[in-house]
């Protein structure tokens, strides 16, 4: 299995233009989007530079399965029905329902908040999800890990936030320092640390809420595939 983490911020490389066998920086990966169940995850927002450092471009979306490994980043295959329109339609996603787990709010059915999510374990192959690891961002998580809520546990989406059955609120943590360091480290680590976890959970707090249903966000996404027809001419 995979982390999403290991996957965000990498650079993905497309064809270049008239030049067979090169292929030329469009962005990076941004946000992950996951299906409408939520347990598959079918590809990513790729963001691109702005042009002449001030104009913003929106956002391309890039189906997972058109993404080759390479060199620290990724490189896109299967040409147009690799973006936008052509994979959603390819992939039969229903675009407005998909989800961007990252950074959601996480509670159970009983109404008992456990975090956030802060990664996502998945098969690279296929996109499927393992679990979904689930902390708070601050001092606790680094110290004691993150929750591990496997993909069965998951209910749906609701009103922002990720919906989980009541047993995900006891289940098994991951990571963390307690879990690689003796206590006498982690005491002292705590100790040494006590200024700057204040300053975790401020910034803390501006980070959450990241996570959304696409649909929820009409407008900020546009269409990449004429564009990069026109540059490949």
């Amino acid at each position: 299995m995979r982390k999403l983490s290991e996957f965000k911020g990498k650079p993905v490389y497309v064809p270049k233009k008239g030049k067979a066998g090169a292929f030329e920086r469009l962005g990076k990966t941004h946000r992950a989007v996951f299906s409408p169940e939520g347990t598959q995850l079918v590809g990513f927002l790729v963001s691109r530079p702005d042009i002449v450092g001030m104009v913003k471009r929106p956002d391309v979306f890039v189906a997972l399965d058109a993404l080759e490994p390479v060199d620290g980043g990724f490189r896109v295959t299967m040409g147009d029905a690799a973006f936008d329109d052509k994979a959603r339609g390819r992939l039969f996603l229903d675009w407005d329902r998909c989800i961007m787990w990252d950074g959601m709010d996480t509670k159970t059915t009983a109404g008992k908040s456990l975090g956030y999510v802060g990664d996502v374990s998945f098969d690279e192959a296929t996109g499927e999800v393992d679990a979904f690891l689930v902390g708070d961002g601050n001092m606790a998580e680094s110290l004691v890990g993150l929750l591990s809520v496997p993909a069965s546990m998951l209910v749906g989406y609701e009103k922002g936030y990720m919906i989980v059955t009541p047993e995900a609120a006891h289940q098994e943590l991951t990571g963390g320092l307690a879990a690689k360091a003796g206590e006498a480290t982690v005491r002292a680590k705590i100790e040494g640390a006590k200024a700057a976890a204040q300053a975790e959970e401020a910034v803390d707090k501006g980070s959450r809420a990241l996570g959304r249903q696409l649909g929820k966000t009409k407008g900020m996404f546009g269409s990449f595939v004429d564009e990069f027809k026109k540059a490949s001419k």
